[in-house]
């Protein structure tokens, strides 16, 4: 575009147009008389404009000083004049660029690439004329096309559709194990929430919930200080995968639970750990899990993970566990930084769900034998069917669960359903999560009270630091 240095070269206060005769009183300029490039009609003046639109008002000159020059000519030592007045003769007012030069930038206009003075030009020479506000609008309109209004965010779901169309074209040589795959997915998900975050965000103070015996109870701490929880608790698959414990010389002597793992960590990072620290060790030890887990394949789906005492879970329902924690704090990461955050996809809340339902008859005999639930009406043996309740979990990775209320080893069957409780798959989450109180949660319940309150407080028992 050769616009902008048609203008520099025009300047509106030489009266007679500049010496090549370009300008408006050049013999080719629309000044000149003659017919004008656009067709021959004579040039239609546009509106005069207010002095103020070209620059602050100039200050008014002092009064002369006798014995002082005011011309550019004195020398080095004496005063120096005000500028000369650079205002067109008889208060005339500036003449607008040539057409082709406004035309020229009418694209810049467009992409707002153009200057306050090219503007103000540009749309003064809009308004006087149809054929460059007709392109103008075309070119407006194509801008507008350049640049769509989409959100910032990616769809949380981009990333499983990206991998679902790859491996339909070439499929992993190593794929990783369905039951780890909800790990792999949380994981990414929180570290992407993770990787906007500024030094600020990391100190912002979270509160982790979750329900002790008969009511809830809660821990406070930052975001640096979830990540370590998430790392230290992940360590237990580690160290049963025969990886290196992350917390090192930090780990407590002799067998922990999660509790135990997460305050030596939490005391690792107050002896002065950046909280940056956390991030780079928790993403790099996901990373070697899933690697490890799908290279060994199947043979590793049943190894036990301990958990503390005399708590135990195969890794396949171990990673799932992670999975569903990792969830689980990623909402209370965001809730604090006060972002959103979707839940995992259907199919992998599924298997979260199934989880916490196959996990709720072992759950209700230990409540039992703490004398926080109703003793069983009657013994039954193992595999055999016994009193049932009936699970109904709606919505996005519902389902059907047949719960067994008088002893973990029996079976639960829908001919022996003495209870029923309705819930959406989000609300059970959040009760298995400890985030709702069991008096609270939003449920449908039809049979037996003392069942349906020995279940309900059950889920909400799964809970833990």
């Amino acid at each position: 575009m050769n616009g902008p240095e048609e203008w520099d070269r025009y300047d509106p206060r030489e009266p007679d147009g500049p010496r090549d005769g370009r300008g408006p009183g050049g013999p080719q300029g629309p000044g000149a008389g003659g017919p004008s490039r656009s067709g021959g009609r004579p040039r239609i003046p546009s509106p005069r404009t207010a002095a103020e639109d070209d620059g602050p008002l100039p200050d008014a000159s002092p009064p002369a000083t006798p014995g002082v020059r005011t011309d550019m000519a004195g020398t080095a030592d004496e005063p120096t004049a005000a500028a000369p007045d650079r205002t067109a003769p008889d208060g005339a007012v500036p003449e607008p660029p040539p057409h082709r030069v406004l035309k020229s930038l009418l694209g810049a206009w467009a992409l707002a690439a153009c200057s306050a003075e090219e503007t103000a030009a540009v749309e003064a020479h809009l308004t006087d004329c149809a054929p460059c506000a007709d392109e103008a609008l075309r070119l407006r309109d194509a801008v507008g096309l350049l640049h769509p209004a989409d959100p910032l965010d990616l769809d949380p779901l981009l990333r499983s559709r990206v991998l679902e169309g790859c491996l339909g074209r070439r499929p992993a040589r190593i794929p990783v194990p369905e039951w780890a795959a909800p790990y792999d997915a949380e994981t990414a998900k929180l570290d992407a929430l993770l990787s906007d975050m500024g030094e600020a965000e990391w100190r912002a103070p979270v509160r982790l919930r979750w329900f002790r015996g008969e009511r809830p109870a809660e821990r406070h701490t930052t975001v640096a200080g979830v990540i370590g929880h998430l790392m230290a608790v992940d360590g237990l698959v580690a160290t049963a995968l025969g990886l290196a414990d992350p917390l090192g010389a930090a780990a407590p002597h002799g067998p922990a639970g999660p509790a135990d793992r997460t305050e030596a960590c939490w005391q690792a990072i107050a002896d002065g750990r950046v909280p940056h620290a956390t991030r780079a060790p928790w993403r790099d030890q996901s990373h070697t899990l899933i690697r490890t887990v799908s290279f060994a394949g199947r043979g590793v789906a049943e190894l036990p993970v301990p958990y503390g005492g005399d708590v135990r879970l195969p890794m396949r329902d171990s990673l799932l566990d992670r999975a569903f924690e990792c969830w689980v704090h990623a909402g209370d990461i965001a809730e604090a930084v006060d972002y959103p955050y979707e839940p995992p996809v259907a199919g992998h809340l599924h298997q979260m769900v199934d989880l916490a339902a196959r996990l709720l008859p072992a759950v209700l005999a230990g409540r039992r034998r703490a004398g926080l639930a109703t003793p069983p009406q009657r013994l039954v043996e193992a595999g055999a069917p016994g009193r049932t309740l009936h699970l109904e979990v709606e919505g996005t990775g519902g389902g059907h669960w047949y719960i067994a209320l008088d002893s973990p080893a029996a079976l639960g069957t829908p001919d022996r359903t003495v209870a029923h409780i309705a819930l959406d798959s989000i609300e059970f989450c959040q009760l298995a999560a400890g985030h709702v109180p069991p008096q609270e949660a939003a449920a449908g319940q039809h049979g037996e009270p003392d069942a349906i309150r020995d279940v309900l407080f059950a889920t909400a028992s799964l809970s833990r630091l």
